[in-house]
């Protein structure tokens, strides 16, 4: 999340220090050329509305009242799409809305917003009311908000607002012949206009002039607009008894339930009965909708510079992290599908598995049971439709794509840094300084000990240390008890395994018998998905309440600590099976005739001759495909009902004849989730982890994330332009700490797809196989099977039904070991164990260490800054400096000739 707040200290008896604006005749409007410094003849030229274009506007004779320019066209009170106050002329730049009660409750929470709105309208805010009665539920009152001319220079100074200086003179092209074809994933440049491309800087009244202000209603954008009037929301005081300590901010209205909602307003209607390119857009949502939120938009580019205008850096910066994400996942899921494509076409001419499916070769080997009792004697080749389908998985191609996916991992961070900065730039964020934050209202609440703030000098809550460090000791406590839950969850679903694995291998039908392994893992999978989703929700409510009891100060603190918490728990929530399936499933069971049973006396289950790549991927699959199904539909489906639920409660309790006004239907949509973006987030990382933790495992995984990945941004994008109301235009830098996680996460996916190949594929045995003991007479399951005399067998250990019919008097079976035969050393490792067990190990280090090595020369060979993105912030930071400079000496001439006026005495 992103660590950036726009909330700000507690304010004093004005919300800011007074900044002095230049007077109208002022010297420093006049003889001012344009900024590039090219000397400028005359005056600017002027529209036919007497605006002064390319931002030198003579502000001189100028009164201070707003200038009254439509946008498009003025607000009609009695259109249901109406923007504008009641005059026609103030658009509304946000809503407050509250249900009033009755009693003493509401008469305090009256007095409140008495006094707040009191505040808003001294700082220089327009206030409008609408009474219940003009409601169409009857129940809702809303307060209408503008922010004139005055106060959005004054506050756009002191925020730092980044506005237009001068157009962009620096033309760099890169384009080469194939950037140049058009393809169909490219917006209509007949529908999308062209954006401006300017230098920028922070905005100053005393150099206004400078600044490209063609018109005073579009300078600031809706999103700049909203983001204004929220700055002077969240430090409006709330309550006037001096005595007290001043309580201020939106927030804190909203907690007390003073207010029921605080929004911007989306722009208007987001369907129309005609098409872009015949009538053109309606607003700016409608637009949106069209080319971006709609179904049958799923191929196309998505338009980020909109989307920022909109709905604000921080949205924009996480839609073009999971496009680019999507976009970088399509090489991968090509070679990921080649990768399978080549198993399933080589599956049949792969000789291990062909001499494993032959009654005359290795197919007719006895094999040891797999379970006490129940289980008796079976061939090698019962196993066969499953050694097949794991080697659609599992073969040297599967190798190649998981050093693949670890490159990919490593161009992915480096690439999207460098789109990052580029976005940095374009949307003036790469300066974008975290201001001081005000305490959370919570912790006001919960916190009695108060100090003086260094920075702002004014007394707030504190929590000492040894405090802080009994909670976090008591948190730290209750997550690893929260942890040992998932574990224990995990053990229930292993037992499942285990007994319905044993119930199958008893059955006389043969179609459950060859295929017991897979329908065990595949229901134990099922299961260990609904109890991954119950318990999401389980550690939701756990992570709230830690979180809330560690008493975190600032907004950002506290994201910051649910954040690492809810990832923790997800993490070994979702990968605590398939970690076991792909590191310990057959890896301590023992051998036959000394089984280990010190798992609860369980004998503890065992991996195919082929090995356990199948069920890793069978798990892999059902819970991350299980996963996006269900989000999906949870996204879709419930947003739509809840909005359908709210809009007929709006629309059946008064008559037809009132007005369903845009900031009403506003307030029935849903609002956004109180975390912002850390669901949408935490969704994609988790996605990421098995897209490159376990890749090895299931080469398809990329291939069903693009998929999906397709669907998310357009169902996210949906849900933003139709189902949610307008998010606050907040600021961001970068993807915050989800970045480090994602970091966290390849480094280790390195090592476990190292680990995976090496111990849990077939690939190295088949290797050692190959090199180095094929030129014998001995076939593959013949050298990676042991002999076991049966004679040797533990009493529990011994099958109840021997098959005798079928197997005849059974002296010796085969396990999956490198063991020695009965007789000498019998049962002791043999020399080809450690040959192999040398060749896993040597692969991990030269796995990792190439790896390792490719990534730093990716890191080394790309630059994070583009060459283009630095000329032109080099060209911006110049343009800025000579406008100081052309400045300051205007004023040194105007002072120097004012002193020439002035009589001698």
């Amino acid at each position: 999340m992103s660590r950036n707040s726009s909330v700000a200290p507690a304010p004093s008896d004005s919300l800011y220090p007074t900044i002095e604006t230049p007077a109208p005749n002022s010297a420093v409007h006049s003889k001012m050329n344009p900024i590039g410094f090219e000397a400028t003849e005359g005056s600017a030229p002027v529209n036919s509305d007497g605006v002064t274009l390319l931002g030198f506007e003579s502000i001189e004779g100028q009164d201070n009242t707003e200038t009254k320019v439509s946008l498009g066209s003025k607000g009609n009170p009695k259109d249901d799409d109406n923007l504008f106050f009641n005059n026609g002329v103030d658009r509304i730049d946000y809503i407050l809305a509250y249900e009033p009660g009755t009693g003493e409750e509401e008469t305090a929470k009256k007095e409140r917003r008495k006094v707040f709105e009191r505040e808003l309208e001294k700082e220089g805010l327009k206030l409008e009311h609408e009474d219940k009665t003009k409601s169409k539920s009857g129940k809702v009152c809303f307060v209408k908000i503008h922010a004139p001319w005055e106060v959005l220079t004054k506050y756009a100074e002191l925020m730092h607002m980044h506005m237009p200086l001068t157009e962009n003179d620096i033309k760099i092209d890169f384009t080469s012949c194939l950037s140049m074809c058009p393809t169909p994933f490219d917006l209509d440049k007949d529908i999308m206009k062209q954006d401006d491309d300017y230098f920028t800087a922070p905005f100053s009244r005393t150099r206004m002039h400078q600044f490209m202000i063609k018109d005073r209603n579009s300078f600031f954008s809706n999103a700049q607009r909203s983001r204004i009037v929220y700055e002077i929301l969240s430090r409006a005081t709330f309550e006037e008894d001096k005595e007290q300590k001043k309580k201020f901010g939106i927030k804190k209205m909203i907690s007390n339930e003073s207010y029921d909602a605080a929004y911007p307003l989306h722009d208007g209607k987001y369907l129309s009965e005609h098409s872009l390119l015949t009538r053109g857009k309606m607003n700016d949502r409608h637009e949106l909708y069209e080319i971006w939120a709609r179904w049958r938009m799923w191929y196309k580019f998505q338009p980020l510079n909109h989307i920022r205008d909109y709905f604000g850096e921080k949205i924009g910066i996480y839609f073009a992290w999971l496009g680019y994400y999507t976009t970088m996942l399509i090489p991968a899921a090509i070679v990921g599908l080649i990768c399978f494509i080549y198993g399933c076409a080589t599956v049949f001419q792969d000789i291990p598995t062909s001499e494993l499916c032959d009654k005359a070769k290795s197919g007719n080997l006895t094999m040891c049971p797999l379970c006490d009792k129940r289980c008796s004697y079976w061939k090698l080749e019962d196993s066969c439709s499953y050694s097949r389908a794991t080697y659609l998985f599992d073969n040297p191609a599967t190798v190649f794509f998981a050093c693949f996916m670890a490159l990919w991992a490593s161009f992915f961070h480096e690439l999207w840094k460098r789109k990052q900065v580029e976005l940095e730039y374009e949307w003036d964020i790469a300066d974008f300084e975290q201001e001081e934050e005000i305490p959370r209202p919570e912790f006001e609440a919960q916190v009695q000990r108060v100090r003086k703030n260094p920075i702002t000098k004014k007394e707030e809550p504190y929590v000492p240390v040894w405090s802080k460090c009994i909670r976090y000791f008591t948190t730290a406590s209750i997550i690893f008890f929260s942890l040992c839950v998932v574990l224990g969850a995990v053990f229930g679903v292993i037992v499942y395994r285990i007994i319905i694995t044993a119930v199958l291998y008893s059955s006389e039908e043969f179609l459950l018998r060859s295929r017991s392994t897979l329908v065990a893992s595949g229901t134990a999978a099922c299961i260990n998905l609904v109890i991954i989703l119950i318990l999401n929700q389980l550690y939701l409510k756990i992570g709230l309440v830690l979180t809330n009891m560690e008493q975190h100060r600032t907004e950002t603190e506290w994201e910051d600590a649910f954040t690492f918490k809810m990832f923790l728990f997800q993490f070994v929530n979702y990968y605590s099976s398939i970690f076991y399936i792909a590191f310990f499933k057959g890896r301590f069971i023992g051998r036959p005739g000394a089984y280990d049973y010190n798992l609860f006396g369980y004998r503890q289950e065992e991996c195919d001759p082929a090995g356990c790549l199948i069920e890793l991927c069978l798990q892999m699959a059902i819970i991350m495909v299980g996963k996006q199904a269900y989000g999906n539909f949870k996204e879709i489906l419930l947003p739509k009902i809840m909005v359908w639920f709210r809009s007929r409660s709006a629309e059946k309790d008064t008559s037809d004849l009132t007005i369903y006004t845009r900031w009403e239907q506003d307030y029935n949509l849903s609002e956004m989730p109180q975390l912002g973006l850390f669901d949408e987030y935490l969704e994609m990382v988790i996605q990421y982890g098995f897209v490159t933790i376990f890749v090895a495992a299931f080469p398809l995984a990329p291939l069903f994330a693009l998929l999906n990945n397709i669907f998310e941004i357009r169902i996210d994008a949906y849900k933003f332009v139709t189902t949610w109301k307008r998010p606050l235009a907040a600021r961001a830098q970068d993807i915050g700490i989800w970045y480090g996680i994602l970091t966290g996460i390849t480094a280790i996916a390195i090592v476990t797809n190292a680990v995976i190949i090496a111990f849990t594929s077939e690939f190295i045995p088949r290797m050692v196989y190959k090199y180095f003991y094929s030129n014998q007479t001995l076939q593959y399951y013949d050298f990676s099977l042991s002999i076991f005399n049966v004679t040797d067998f533990q009493q529990k250990s011994i099958p109840d039904d021997k098959k005798l019919a079928i197997f005849g008097n059974v002296t010796t079976c085969r396990y999956r070991d490198f063991r020695n035969p009965p007789g000498s050393s019998e049962y002791e490792f043999t020399v080809v164990f450690w040959h192999i067990l040398a060749a896993r190990l040597a692969f991990i280090v030269v796995f990792e260490n190439l790896t390792v090595f490719l990534t730093w020369l990716i890191m080394y060979l790309v630059p994070d800054m583009p060459y283009a993105v630095k000329l032109q912030m080099l060209r911006e930071k110049y343009l800025v400096k000579e406008a100081h400079f052309t400045s300051e000496t205007i004023k040194q001439n105007s002072g120097e000739e004012h002193h020439a006026k002035q009589p001698l005495y």
